[in-house]
């Protein structure tokens, strides 16, 4: 076999993300893309803001001497320090370019993180539902993935989290807002998460990581101030990407932010840097770098994926689906009317509809709905959702 075992066994169990969208594909084939709704897939149909389009041309027109080199590992000083101004603005904390670094994406950032922090056997706690790629990337790393349940609103539990952490565990991820809930952790939920993180460091007299990924960050809803980390706990890391904010997920720029107050920040920031260059990625992408050091307060707009997920909303509520409504990103995790989400799913495949089962992101029993999709997709999706819910009698 040319491949390793575990490769093997890895792409047997597959991405359930992945799976829907090569079922899509038949499905396209066969009737034609224009009669299949696709919800699959995170891939943002918005295009990117305007003044990327004209940073994009101005340096095609003005070209920086020197602008396709290698630079740093870290990344330019000036974008790390537009960055680092960003931060301090909003969350009223002193950051400066050494304490980020410039990333292929937040999860080239996740997995320069893990790399840098785990020994073989550390465990790192996440939260079902959770991003699929994160068991991949502890993995990946020598690490041991440890899965806690959320409550009905998609919260985790700190109860449980209590009774879990224990002398190797080595990080927490949180994900907020969240993908595949839409469901944004409150400022108190942050503070006693903070609270407990530390007294278990305190406890076991180790180094535990709160590693938060703030990919959706700016995408959040019903004039929400996003509840920031930072306060709450100093041993803290976010990983973060323009992929959502502007619309640049093909780009693959992101970065990762150390806490200014971070104990041995130096040390765990060349750490950081070395593994950037040691994974392979080197460094994150020259150009996007020149681009987004100036559109670091620009966003694309967020009332029309609002706009989305108030439609989408509505009308599954209508039909009788449950569902929490999203506070930020642009997915909805609502529950399966079958106990076997996977048999609901292909359900929903028979009128044309594509979603992924919520066992995908380690909750059986949901289904995930992206709706970062054209106009026309969302309300050719009803018809086929709606047909289900009458079948399983939800209305």
């Amino acid at each position: 076999m040319p491949i390793a075992d575990k490769i093997q066994q890895s792409m047997t169990q597959g991405s359930w993300i992945r799976k829907m969208f090569e079922e899509g594909a038949v499905l396209k084939r066969q009737y034609g893309e224009e009669n299949v709704f696709d919800l699959s897939l995170g891939n943002p149909v918005m295009e990117p803001p305007q003044q990327f389009r004209q940073e994009l041309r101005r340096l095609a027109e003005e070209s920086l001497p020197g602008m396709h080199r290698y630079m740093e590992n870290a990344g330019y000083a000036e974008t790390r320090a537009a960055v680092a101004a960003q931060l301090s603005l909003e969350t009223s904390i002193r950051f400066t370019r050494d304490d980020i670094i410039m990333t292929c994406g937040a999860a080239g950032a996740i997995n320069v993180v893990l790399k840098t922090i785990l020994n073989q056997g550390d465990e790192v706690i996440i939260f079902a539902p959770y991003f699929p790629e994160y068991i991949n990337y502890i993995e990946n790393h020598s690490g041991i993935t440890r899965v806690l349940p959320t409550d009905e609103q998609f919260i985790p539990q700190l109860d449980t989290l209590a009774t879990t952490i224990g002398a190797k565990t080595r990080a927490v991820i949180i994900n907020s807002p969240n993908n595949p809930s839409g469901v944004v952790y409150s400022q108190d939920f942050m503070h006693q998460l903070g609270k407990l993180v530390g007294r278990k460091e305190t406890q076991y007299g180790t180094k535990i990581f709160l590693i938060s990924d703030e990919a959706y960050r700016r995408i959040i809803y019903d004039g929400q101030k996003y509840p920031q980390v930072w306060p709450h706990y100093q041993q803290s890391i976010i990983v973060s990407s323009h992929s959502k904010d502007l619309a640049l997920p093909g780009e693959r720029i992101g970065y990762i932010a150390v806490h200014p107050s971070c104990s041995q920040r130096e040390e765990l920031v060349a750490g950081l840097i070395y593994c950037n260059r040691t994974l392979g990625y080197v460094n994150a992408p020259a150009l996007m770098q020149h681009i987004v050091s100036r559109l670091q307060s620009v966003t694309i707009p967020v009332e029309e994926y609002q706009g989305k997920r108030d439609f989408l909303y509505h009308h599954l509520s209508e039909m009788g689906y449950s569902v929490i409504k999203p506070q930020g990103a642009f997915y909805m995790f609502p529950k399966s009317p079958l106990d076997d989400d996977v048999a609901f799913v292909r359900e929903l495949q028979q009128w044309r509809v594509l979603t992924v089962p919520g066992r995908g992101f380690g909750s059986p029993g949901y289904f995930r709905i992206s709706y970062c999709v054209d106009n026309r997709t969302l309300e050719g999706c009803l018809d086929g959702l709606r047909q289900a819910a009458r079948k399983f009698k939800l209305c």
